[in-house]
């Protein structure tokens, strides 16, 4: 099965620019001429090297900062108004838990602010930390779970509302790669389930050949887009997927557009090649 998601923007950025200042003095520009669009239902990466601005644009989509340039849209209105619409998930590179509440009551929290009732937001929060296995943790608090488990409590937490917008900052990095591999496809499962709109940011480029409709790749600081990589992998995706030539392919693409545009880092690079040279071995590439 191909994708066949509409391309009709839910997100439109033009010329957004984001600097930072002292005073009257800019200090930094991390942004600088950003134009993209977002299709409904699709599923975007953004990735560059540190410090290239990808966390400060999914911020600027989900309002937390604004833009100094440019115009953004979401869901054909503000971001500001989508916001406070509740259009947003977030899921941020540290849990942000309150240790005071429980894994379950961390989970069913923006479920009550909803105004779920009790059954149903605690058959929700079961389902949600079902499915990011820790269905058996309900009652512990963050303090007493590792910092990978309680990254899972956050993803749960985001996906308990099925938000029309999912903003995803480097949200598998505390995890090890096994439960990392996991959590693509099952984030993968409930995308292609619910139709909701994914940006995600990641340094790793098999993640986001894996999990993406686009990647859009971006420079070092002052952080542009220097390319958008359609990922043209057939759909649903499986672990099969990462042992398939055109997997490779894309894979290097998105290296090359990383290097070219100043943006590869080593850890990037060395995860990539890792990846390469292990099924090269194993024979799956010729």
């Amino acid at each position: 099965m191909t994708d066949t998601r509409s391309t009709q923007p839910v997100v439109r950025m033009t010329g957004i620019g984001k600097t930072f200042s002292r005073g009257d003095q800019i200090v930094t520009t991390a942004l600088e001429g950003i134009d993209l669009e977002i299709g409904r239902g699709e599923f975007v990466s953004l990735i560059g090297p540190s410090g290239c601005g990808k966390s400060t644009l999914l911020r600027i989509v989900g309002d937390l900062i604004e833009p100094s340039s440019g115009e953004i849209t979401v869901n054909g209105k503000t971001a500001r108004r989508a916001r406070l619409d509740r259009d947003y998930g977030m899921v941020f590179q540290a849990p942000v838990l309150f240790d005071w509440r429980t894994v379950e009551d961390n989970v069913k929290l923006p479920l009550e602010i909803l105004g779920w009732d009790g059954p149903r937001r605690t058959a929700r929060a079961k389902e949600m930390l079902d499915l990011v296995e820790l269905g058996d943790f309900l009652k512990h608090h963050p303090y007493q779970l590792s910092g990978g488990m309680q990254q899972r409590v956050a993803i749960a937490r985001a996906l308990a509302f099925e938000p029309a917008i999912l903003l995803m900052d480097e949200p598998f990095g505390a995890l090890d790669e096994m439960t990392r591999e996991r959590m693509n496809s099952e984030v993968l499962r409930i995308w292609e389930r619910t139709g909701t709109t994914i940006i995600f940011v990641t340094h790793s480029i098999p993640e986001a050949v894996f999990l993406s409709s686009r990647v859009v790749v971006m420079s070092a600081r002052t952080g542009r887009i220097t390319k958008v990589v359609s990922v043209d992998l057939a759909r649903p995706r499986t672990d099969d997927t990462r042992e398939e030539r055109r997997y490779f392919e894309l894979v290097t693409e998105v290296r090359e557009a990383l290097r070219a545009g100043g943006g590869l880092d080593d850890a990037a690079a060395l995860e990539a090649a890792g990846s390469v040279e292990r099924t090269i071995a194993d024979g799956a590439v010729g």
